[in-house]
């Protein structure tokens, strides 16, 4: 494998005139057939890939929707809202109720990820939660400051968490031991997300300070800083079999970065 030194380093697409990514968020399926978005306007919206066409519009949550994500067949869609449910919709039917309503949060979920039938969610009381749905158990683990980001590493068995202490800590699921914890960014007002590398060496994250920040997963080092956007980093995500980045700015700007 390449470094990410040398990997990360060109920003070799930039979009521009963007609807500002702080105010809305997207998921798309694993067949990159659909795409779900969500937003202030409370609705989840489903759309057609090929055609840019709205399939579904879910409008069952009474505030905003924070966070959206497809399970791995992409035959439901869940979402997270500032009303603390988790609503999980039928892609496949023309019934555009939820057919699964999860309460178990106390206030704000600002984060989830389905995988296999397990749903993560960061919240904004601090706490962790993993909803079994097969066992129809709920697990939590209590950070402290809000989180804003909770993913799964590749082999599910750690969470990376984002929090507004401007600490990113890497979360052993199974027991919540702390394994790591990643800190130079900073995070005190904004919804920023991180992510580890397609090969989990590397974590990732935006910051308030415009820049993206890159640390050794094992040692917990920082390797080094991206020059990104003139605004806050609100949002990036890592290719899932290579070393390349792609991010998202309030400044109205997506950039790729790839290898060189």
């Amino acid at each position: 494998m390449e470094s990410i030194d040398r990997c990360i380093g060109v920003s070799i697409q930039v979009w521009k005139g963007m609807v500002r990514l702080i105010q809305a968020y997207l998921a798309r399926s694993t067949d990159n057939a659909k795409l779900a978005s969500c937003g202030a306007d409370k609705a989840v919206i489903l759309w057609d890939v090929g055609t840019g066409s709205i399939l579904r519009k879910f409008t069952s949550h009474w505030e905003r929707v924070n966070a959206v994500d497809f399970n791995d067949d992409g035959s439901v869609i869940a979402s997270g809202s500032f009303d603390a449910t988790i609503r999980i919709w039928d892609c496949r039917s023309s019934n555009l109720q939820a057919i699964q309503v999860i309460e178990g949060c106390k206030d704000s979920i600002m984060s989830l990820q389905i995988k296999d039938k397990e749903i993560v969610a960061g919240c904004a009381d601090g706490r962790l939660r993993t909803f079994d749905l097969r066992q129809g158990q709920l697990y939590e683990d209590y950070i402290g400051s809000p989180i804003t980001s909770a993913k799964l590493s590749k082999d599910s068995n750690c969470v990376l968490v984002n929090t507004m202490d401007s600490t990113i800590r890497l979360m052993d699921k199974t027991n919540g031991k702390l394994l790591n914890s990643f800190r130079g960014h900073r995070q005190e007002k904004y919804k920023i997300e991180s992510a580890l590398s397609y090969d989990d060496i590397h974590v990732l994250s935006g910051s308030e300070d415009g820049q993206v920040y890159i640390w050794k997963v094992l040692e917990g080092t920082l390797v080094r800083t991206l020059e990104s956007h003139s605004g806050t980093v609100s949002t990036l995500d890592c290719h899932p079999s290579q070393a390349s980045l792609v991010t998202g700015g309030d400044d109205g700007v997506i950039r790729v970065w790839d290898s060189l």
